[in-house]
């Protein structure tokens, strides 16, 4: 026979399931610090210079 479980239970366990996975979605959305962010501009930046820098000139 089939094992007997708390519905209740079983509910809770399957909202903090989801709960877990959009907390995990949302860290990596938002979990970056300001300090993060702002070097991971700068950084992007310098590539995006040192790419034009590069580029050969076509007149």
């Amino acid at each position: 026979m089939a094992e007997i479980i708390n519905l209740r239970s079983a509910k809770k366990q399957a909202a903090r399931k989801a709960a877990r996975i959009q907390a995990d979605a949302n860290a990596a959305r938002f979990g970056q610090t300001k300090a993060e962010r702002a070097l991971s501009a700068a950084r992007a930046e310098k590539a995006k210079q040192d790419l034009d820098g590069h580029k050969r000139e076509t007149d």
